[in-house]
Formats: structure tokens, C-alpha cells, sequence
């Protein structure tokens, strides 16, 4: 079943913080963890996956379909990180791309999709660690995550202040995908995390990429990043890796989709 209730999300502003209320449709699911920390525990993930069918993380591809089509051509070799129970390679796959490799350290979840679309011959799933990826250099067009990143950072309380063992993992993840990327490829990130949080951690000269972003969603915007491999970051995203973090900027205010039940998202402070 499912039911209605108001949510109380923490916006950070400056100099303060105020709290917002806004009503969310949740789904009755058993697979919510505890804390948010389990969204980090790959035996969490590999016992919902046992469960659950599919969840489809900020929408599925028709929400920002517009936006994948203007930056990925059909021919591109395209992998996927934390792929997850989403429907998203499939939906690609029935959209014309036909080389999509998904990966996840869940076993689980590759086990029961590759036996979902064992009909898809474009379709690759290989259990993974997305801080190790095992491919060789300037391997790939594309490298899409939805979601994953985010995922990593669950347990963080201040988007201004990332915790340094997660900005280890997150920077072991950027270098992989750059690696892997071909010159001229792309690293699509689909988040949430508004830019004067997220642009902050991929705009490092060392990955070797530019950086633009597009947002897509009603009440609440998730936002569409697209690094180009081999530009140059602007001069204003240049200085972001130099410059310490300011509390200057108001966040948005938050209304989460129907579409996102994850408990996480409703505490997290953004």
C-alpha cells in the first residue's frame, strides 16, 4: 500500500537554516534501511536486491531523456556505474544504443539482470568496485552514473564540508572514470546535488575535464552534469579546487518527487 505524509527537510541558508514541509507520497517498502550508512554496505544492497524488482533513482529516462540524447549518440560505448535494479540501460537499449556496459559490486543485482535481459546482445553486466574498473585506458565514449555518487555520500552532514574518507573515495572514482574515458568522452552525472556543492569536487585539473550542467524535475530540480574529457575547465571552475568552501550561497527549496521514497533523501540536509 501506500500513504500520504509531510516531510521535514533541512534547507542550509545564509547565515541560517530554516526548515520546509512538503508532502510526499511513500511507498510501503520494506528495504529501507535503518541508517543511512547500510546505503554503503554492499550486503545491504545484495540482500534488497533478493526482494525488490526495480527502483528507479530521480526518475526514469524519460525525465531527462532530452538531455541524454543531446550528448550521447547511439554509437557510443557507454558504461554504466552502480547500474543497480534500475530500467535505464534497458530503456537505452530500446532507444537504439547498443553498447552498454553496467557494472555493480552488488552480485546479486548482476546476477539477476544479466538473467533479465540475457535477450539484450548489447547489454554487458560485470560485478564491479567503481574505485578499481578493471578497463583499460580511453576504453569508453560515456561514463553514466545516477545516483551512485550520491549513494557514497549518505552519511555526510555538511555539504560544505565533505569528510576526507569520502573525498578520498569520491576522487579514487573521478580518477577511474577519467582514465577510462576516451578524449572527447563524457562522464553524464545525474544528481541531485546542486552545483555550488557538486562542482566543487569534480573541477580538478588533474581528471582533465570541463564541466556544464542542465537541470530537469518539477518542485524539486535534479541536476545533469556533462564533463568533457580533454577541455579545459572556465577560469570560475578552475578556481574552485583553490579556493576553501564559502557558506554563501542559498540552497533551493527542496521538494522532493512522488518518484523518491528513498528514506535518505528526506533527511539528508542540502
Amino acid at each position: 500500500g501506500s500513504w500520504g505524509r509531510s516531510v521535514c527537510i533541512t534547507v542550509q541558508l545564509h547565515p541560517g537554516t530554516r526548515h520546509l514541509t512538503a508532502p510526499l507520497v511513500l511507498c510501503e517498502m520494506d528495504h529501507l534501511p535503518d541508517y543511512n550508512a547500510r546505503y554503503k554496505d554492499v550486503d545491504y544492497w545484495d540482500d534488497r536486491y533478493k526482494k525488490e524488482q526495480s527502483f528507479e533513482w530521480f526518475g526514469d529516462l524519460s525525465k531527462f531523456k532530452h538531455l541524454l540524447e543531446d550528448h550521447v549518440s547511439k554509437e557510443d560505448k557507454i558504461l554504466v556505474l552502480g547500474c543497480g535494479n534500475s530500467s535505464m540501460s534497458f530503456d537505452m537499449f530500446n532507444c537504439g544504443y547498443g553498447s552498454i556496459v553496467n557494472i555493480d559490486y552488488s552480485v546479486v543485482c548482476i546476477e539477476t539482470m544479466a538473467a533479465k535481459h540475457a535477450h539484450c546482445p548489447g547489454l554487458t553486466w560485470l560485478q564491479m568496485d567503481a574505485r578499481k574498473l578493471a578497463f583499460p585506458e580511453d576504453t569508453f565514449d560515456v561514463v553514466l552514473e545516477k545516483g551512485t555518487l550520491d549513494a557514497m555520500m549518505v552519511e555526510e552532514k555538511d555539504p560544505w564540508n565533505v569528510s576526507s574518507e569520502t573525498a578520498s573515495v569520491l576522487q579514487q572514482v573521478l580518477k577511474e572514470i577519467s582514465r577510462v574515458l576516451k578524449p572527447g568522452g563524457r562522464f553524464i552525472s545525474v544528481t541531485f546535488a546542486q552545483p555550488h556543492f557538486r562542482k566543487r569536487l569534480y573541477a580538478q585539473e588533474q581528471f582533465g575535464w570541463s564541466i556544464r550542467h542542465w537541470s530537469y524535475g518539477g518542485g524539486f530540480q535534479y541536476f545533469f552534469y556533462v564533463l568533457t574529457k580533454g577541455e579545459e575547465l572556465s577560469p570560475e571552475d578552475r578556481a574552485l579546487e583553490r579556493s576553501p568552501a564559502k557558506r554563501d550561497t542559498p540552497s533551493m527549496a527542496a521538494f522532493l518527487e512522488d518518484s523518491d521514497p528513498e528514506d535518505y533523501l528526506n533527511r539528508i540536509t542540502i
